[in-house]
């Protein structure tokens, strides 16, 4: 029996299974991409960091339709105003509402989520966050979020979680205050995917 991948460039390879049943190596070329087989990515593919010291959103866009989870990395990122920073999911435009869930700062603060995931909550044009948040879906639609940012301008601690059924396969996603009009002024972000 043989195996023929296909690429969308127009290659093939073909495996063909050994005559005695023994564990075989595949090795593939040195380049860069994603191998993809059946949906299932065979690594973690990194976004590009950006510098979160100017404008209101930090866009990610071009994600794959077969991504299952995606990861939100801060460094040192801040805002210019106390709005809550959030993430919003789209599929071609961003979706703004339907969000669930809630975030809270440990201490009995809470805020419920209801625009977009919450990342921390209670916030100060003051802090400097740094942790991350992880998106995970459960049927391609149905994603599931939660987030632990700690701050080194003060010894706190948010948590936040929440889940959003999409209307589409999510293609891009976005972190900005829920204002929208909160700029950043500080820090990196950048996404992994798989």
């Amino acid at each position: 029996m043989s195996l023929k991948l296909n690429s969308s460039g127009g290659g093939s390879v073909t495996l063909q299974e050994p005559v005695t049943a023994t564990n075989g190596t595949l090795t593939f070329p040195e380049g860069t991409g994603t191998v993809a087989v059946n949906g299932l990515s065979s690594n973690i593919v990194s976004g590009a960091i950006t510098a979160s010291t100017s404008g209101t959103a930090i866009e990610f866009t071009g994600i794959p339709s077969w991504v299952k989870r995606i990861t939100v990395m801060y460094s040192g990122v801040s805002l210019s105003g106390t709005s809550n920073p959030i993430i919003q999911l789209g599929s071609t435009t961003y979706t703004t509402s339907g969000y669930l869930g809630s975030a809270s700062t440990g201490a009995g603060t809470a805020a419920n989520m209801s625009a977009g995931f919450i990342i921390s909550n209670a916030s100060a044009a003051a802090d400097t966050a740094h942790g991350m948040s992880t998106l995970a879906t459960l049927n391609g639609l149905i994603w599931a979020f939660t987030s632990t940012i700690t701050y080194s301008n003060q010894a706190a601690t948010r948590y936040s979680s929440g889940s959003i059924t999409m209307a589409g396969t999510v293609d891009r996603l976005r972190i900005q205050a829920t204002n929208g009009t909160d700029t950043f002024d500080a820090g990196n972000i950048n996404i992994l995917y798989e």
